[in-house]
């Protein structure tokens, strides 16, 4: 049992370092083939982010553990809103661009929505079960592409913003990009199978796993990506990485994962979605309150890190 803990752990470090390097080596490449700053910003290091969630839904829906993917997906949605947002907010108040208000923030809320009206098939259309399909799967990526034509058209229409590219020599980038590839498949697969064992062990259910302990795992490079933009006081980077991360989480992760092995959604599960829902629209009204600037500050940010506390007891409690 505690030998599943430690290989969780060291999951997460190779998982997270994995991903980093990656990252470093995607984007080295990148600005080596004249790709804009700003490009390589939205996509690569976007996804970037977003990789630990994705090898670890990839394995699980490889493996069968669909609870466990769904969870780590819905999960890391809620705590990247109210736990991620919420401590940055906290740290130094969050001012939110036209463009994030408007558009990136309601296509974070739409996705999760896309997640309860797809997966409700026994509501809905009075199925005798709630699956997240293969065509689900694919209606989540083609919302992906729109998304990704959306970042490059916001590119292609100027911003000085720049993102910090590592002076990298090719060969070294290269090394990173297939060492971060393996490590994220090492790391995944040690997550994967400890997060199963350790459910076993306790008795506690694969979605409730990958609810907390997996999804604030694979939440980690988000975390100290916008604490740290929030300590240099740059809200852009801090509120961009928490929603663009959520949108390619639904629309990526999820799509890609669906279609590898169609997802069962239970009637309890429903309640999470509602809960990663709630956070996206208070996220959205947050942005309108208490300031007239468009801006999320510390007394809203406790309230999302209060809000989570109270949503842990209950998926505690209900163990």
């Amino acid at each position: 049992m505690v030998l599943n803990f430690i290989l969780l752990v060291v999951g997460f470090v190779i998982l997270i370092m994995s991903g980093d390097k990656l990252v470093d080596g995607a984007v080295a490449v990148a600005n080596k083939a004249k790709i804009s700053p700003l490009v390589i910003g939205m996509t690569i290091v976007a996804f970037g982010t977003s990789a630990p969630e994705l090898i670890v839904n990839i394995l699980s829906a490889v493996k069968g553990t669909t609870d466990l993917a769904v969870g780590n997906i819905i999960g890391s949605n809620i705590i990247n809103v109210m736990i991620i947002l919420g401590v940055t907010a906290i740290i130094y108040p969050l001012s939110v661009q036209k463009n994030t208000t408007w558009i990136e923030v309601p296509l974070s809320l739409l996705a999760v929505v896309m997640v309860f009206v797809l997966g409700n098939d026994v509501l809905i259309d009075r199925a005798s079960e709630s699956v997240l399909t293969r065509s689900d799967g694919i209606v989540l990526l083609a919302f992906f592409v729109v998304f990704l034509y959306y970042s490059f058209s916001i590119a292609k229409d100027g911003g000085d913003d720049e993102v910090d590219i590592p002076q990298i020599k090719t060969f070294l980038a290269i090394i990173f990009i297939l060492g971060g590839v393996l490590g994220l498949f090492l790391g995944g697969k040690l997550i994967v199978d400890s997060a199963v064992s350790i459910a076993k062990d306790f008795g506690m259910s694969e979605k409730f796993i990958g609810l907390t302990i997996v999804a604030l795992g694979t939440s980690l490079p988000e975390l100290v990506t916008s604490v740290i933009a929030a300590t240099k006081k740059n809200s852009d980077i801090a509120i961009g990485n928490v929603v663009g991360s959520n949108i390619f989480n639904v629309f990526m992760v999820l799509g890609i994962s669906s279609i590898i092995t169609p997802i069962k959604l239970t009637a309890s599960t429903n309640i999470d979605i509602l809960m990663a829902i709630f956070a996206s629209s208070l996220m959205f009204m947050f942005i309108f309150t208490r300031d007239k600037n468009r801006s999320i500050d510390r007394v809203e940010g406790s309230i999302f890190v209060l809000l989570y506390a109270g949503y842990l007891g209950y998926l505690i409690y209900n163990i």
